[in-house]
């Protein structure tokens, strides 16, 4: 178990390359420190050496928290520093499962591919359906499948991105792994997280769900062409992310009437322009 969000990371990351079909496989290792100092890197085994120590470990209150955040802060930082080089605007979706993130992109690539340069990393445990649906749009994808995984980190993007290969000058968009709780902990490099919520969902996610929501720089509220057929209270949803957040931006949209979507288009758009100072090669 990961002593940091609780997820179950037995089972390897996946990277596929959807333009050559490769796929990397990595087997998620982890380092505990033991009460007599010793550092022990291991991938997680159900033997009895992993059981003894996973024991001694458990019956010895230590918190890795710090120690596990601490080196995914450092990759953030350099893959901040890689984006930055290469001019490339990185945004973090972040959402429950269902809320409507690849629809949301899928139509956002197509809306603004003729002005906006767009490749996506795409996280999921398993599949790579999502991913598919993004390359019909003729944008560059690879996905990472985090297995029992709850979240992608900074390592599994910097593994990414080596795939990837974005252009310079251009805008990443990273669909995190369905979930409202451990995405908002883990910094990917990313410039701006976006919290993306439904309203067949309920208008208390935001105060259910405080750190998520704190962490986000806008909220987009999907699927309001549903609202005459579901109880949602936009307005309280609204004060209770305000409640959260008093800074956050929050756009209501609807993917399949296009309703609000130059709201979020306006907003992407200047993050770029006020962003990026376009790299000359």
């Amino acid at each position: 178990m990961c002593v940091t969000c609780g997820c179950s990371d037995e089972a390897e990351s996946t990277i596929t390359n959807l333009e050559t079909s490769e796929m990397e496989h990595k087997q998620n290792l982890h380092t505990h420190t033991l009460p007599d100092g010793t550092i022990m890197t291991h991938a997680h085994r159900h033997d009895h050496e992993t059981s003894q120590i996973h024991a001694k470990i458990h019956n010895t209150t230590i918190s890795l928290e710090q120690e596990i955040l601490g080196k995914n802060n450092l990759l953030a930082a350099q893959n901040r520093g890689w984006f930055k080089g290469r001019n490339i605007l990185a945004l973090n979706l972040m959402s429950s499962p269902g809320a409507g993130k690849t629809t949301l992109l899928t139509q956002t690539i197509n809306d603004l591919k003729q002005q906006l340069p767009i490749s996506v990393i795409e996280g999921d445990q398993e599949t790579i359906n999502d991913a598919q649906k993004i390359k019909e749009t003729g944008c560059k994808v690879v996905q990472i499948n985090t297995g029992t995984g709850c979240h992608l980190d900074a390592s599994m993007i910097e593994r990414g991105l080596q795939q990837l290969n974005p252009p310079i000058n251009s805008v990443l968009m990273i669909e995190n792994v369905g979930n409202l709780v451990c995405p908002a902990l883990f910094d990917l490099g990313e410039q701006a997280k976006v919290v993306i919520l439904s309203v067949t969902e309920g208008e208390d996610k935001p105060i259910k769900y405080p750190h998520m929501f704190r962490a986000s720089e806008i909220m987009i509220l999907t699927k309001i062409d549903l609202l005459p057929y579901v109880q949602f209270d936009v307005q309280r949803c609204i004060e209770y992310a305000q409640q959260v957040n008093p800074n956050m931006q929050i756009f209501q949209v609807s993917v399949t009437t296009g309703l609000g979507l130059d709201n979020w288009y306006k907003w992407l758009t200047e993050k770029v322009a006020n962003s990026l100072q376009p790299v000359v090669v």
